[in-house]
């Protein structure tokens, strides 16, 4: 079976990991691959909030406001994350419901 590939024409500044933007734009990437990088990047925000939110409540840190970005920072990325589980089961859903 042939793997899936995504070409990176457009990279925005927001939201791409270091290893995304030292790829060369025509540089074709595997649906798995761009899948797990989402999925690190998510973790990754999430542990960053939980760090953030530790640091706020030892005392480590007196910036709220830093800490509220990263929470929605994760919070966004997480939604993001489930809405393109959602498409991806709707997209299997249908493509089994298809007659053969």
């Amino acid at each position: 079976m042939n793997d899936i590939t995504v070409n990176n024409n457009t990279l925005s500044s927001q939201g791409v990991s270091a290893t995304a933007k030292q790829t060369p734009p025509s540089a074709s990437v595997s649906f798995g691959q761009q899948l797990k990088g989402s999925l690190e990047r998510v973790n990754r925000f999430q542990k960053e909030a939980d760090a953030t939110i530790n640091n706020l409540a030892n005392g480590t840190q007196a910036d709220i406001h830093q800490t509220m970005i990263a929470v929605e920072k994760a919070d966004v990325s997480f939604d993001l994350l489930m809405q393109i589980r959602n498409k991806l089961i709707a997209a299997y859903d249908k493509i089994m419901r298809m007659p053969v």
